[in-house]
């Protein structure tokens, strides 16, 4: 499909975290930020570090919990502290109930935090937020809005404006790589409208989930599409991405930590099998997918092509415990069986890939949600939740210079796409509409009275210029 003898990967890994920075804490609440600092991002450093040829993307939202005061001190004291006291309770409690094997095993998976601590302190100035816009090439809206669901498009302009700016201060702070244009659609989920408006703010290329336009495994797949108006849209390859991601995908191999089967204190030591879960089985276990999965994406791309394996990095740690060891052991086997990894902006800037037309652009929404549309976000378990957005958008907006600082990231804030997904997914119980009910009260307290409320929403969109919901 591209005149090369065999097609290449291009692994990318979206990393983001609604803002639970200071808003809760277990079950819901800033223990998932910390929770994924300690078993995905931390992790995923090393391998980074090493020059692992893979596309790093960073929400402005994530960066901008990891850049909050006081986040670098609780995240160690988290480490140190509640993960040390919880890991000793849960091994006591094993021995109490005759359970010698799992209170070793618990005793053993407190050492990964106490690692994390290690690494965390070693990170110096910035922390890891720093750390990881080291290599950060690509960047997300401002706060992971479902764009398509944005009401105007001033409204789409301020959430690409807001993260690009965060996104740029950032990683030249951190003397990342230059941006060069690569955004990642919250969700993926795209509509034609958006086109113009995208490459407006500087972005050339983007991810999108075709595989109900296309089919699942068809070649359209392989090759990113040009629109009329805007940026390269990247299609997601679905066929090789549900090799780990998803129900029946590698992580639900018996040999791998059980993510589901927890302690008092939601510890794991069990494997899927229902046995003590032993490291060593599950290293195998994750050499044996990492071959078997470069040996299936050779296959996909033997004819030519680029085969976009799209994940949320905090798939890896966090849910499948192995997944940083499988993603190594992945490039491992690539490099040794002569599958090319490539970074994505390094393949979409070679002019030896082939692209399709602006006539196989999607004509309608598309989503990586279940179905690929916009339903996860607007159906009827979540239209008030819509509405409401729809609502306050237009509030803001109405308000004109009127709209402060504090009114415009309580805006931001109430739009993420994350609030709607937990309410249908039924995720996180009454949190996600208590956040949102939240933000709502302090946005219209806000435009009640412009310039009486303090500016911040915690860390949230240090970048964000009010103005900008006014400029064309």
């Amino acid at each position: 499909m591209s005149g090369r003898a065999e097609g290449r990967l291009a692994v990318v890994l979206h990393s983001h975290m609604p803002y639970v920075e200071g808003f809760g804490t277990w079950p819901f609440g800033e223990e998932w930020l910390f929770e994924a600092a300690a078993t995905s991002y931390l992790p995923l450093l090393d391998l980074l570090d090493a020059g692992a040829p893979v596309t790093l993307s960073v929400t402005p939202v994530l960066g901008d919990q990891l850049a909050a005061p006081g986040v670098h001190e609780r995240l160690l004291a988290f480490l140190r502290e509640l993960r040390v006291t919880t890991h000793e309770l849960d091994a006591a409690g094993c021995r109490e109930t005759g359970r010698e094997d799992l209170a070793v095993e618990v005793e053993r998976a407190a050492g990964d935090y106490r690692w994390a601590a290690a690494r965390l302190e070693e990170l110096g100035d910035g922390g890891l937020g720093a750390a990881l816009h080291r290599h950060a090439a690509w960047t997300s809206g401002a706060t992971h809005a479902v764009l398509p669901l944005v009401a105007t498009d001033a409204g789409v302009r301020l959430q690409l404006r807001t993260g690009i700016a965060a996104h740029r201060a950032r990683v030249e702070a951190a003397g990342g790589p230059a941006w060069a244009g690569g955004l990642w659609l919250p969700e993926c989920a795209h509509a034609p409208w958006l086109d113009a408006l995208l490459e407006q703010a500087g972005v050339h290329a983007t991810c999108v989930d075709l595989t109900d336009v296309f089919g699942l495994g068809a070649e359209e797949h392989l090759r990113p599409v040009r629109t009329q108006d805007g940026p390269l849209l990247v299609p997601i390859d679905r066929l090789v991405l549900e090799l780990p991601w998803s129900d029946g995908g590698y992580p639900a191999g018996a040999a791998y930590r059980d993510s589901h089967n927890r302690t008092v204190h939601h510890h794991k030591p069990w494997a899927n099998d229902g046995a003590v879960y032993d490291p060593d089985r599950a290293l195998e276990q994750a050499r044996a997918d990492a071959r078997d999965f470069v040996a299936r994406v050779r296959e996909r791309v033997r004819a030519g092509g680029l085969s976009v394996c799209a994940l949320d990095t905090e798939l890896l740690g966090d849910w499948w415990y192995e997944g940083v060891h499988w993603l190594r052991f992945v490039l491992e086997e690539a490099a040794c069986t002569g599958l090319e990894v490539v970074r994505l902006d390094d393949a979409l800037a070679d002019p030896a890939l082939e692209t399709a037309g602006p006539d196989a652009a999607p004509a309608r929404p598309t989503t990586w949600g279940q179905p690929r549309d916009l339903s996860t976000w607007s159906g009827p378990q979540v239209a008030d939740l819509a509405f409401d957005l729809r609502d306050a958008e237009l509030r803001v907006l109405a308000a004109g210079a009127d709209a402060d600082e504090r009114a415009v990231r309580e805006l931001l804030a109430l739009q993420s796409s994350d609030w709607a997904f937990q309410v249908t997914r039924d995720t996180a119980g009454p949190y996600p509409r208590e956040r949102a009910a939240g933000h709502r009260r302090a946005l219209d307290a806000a435009l009640a009275a412009p310039g009486g409320c303090d500016p911040r929403v915690r860390g949230l969109a240090p970048w964000v210029e009010p103005g900008w919901l006014l400029e064309p």
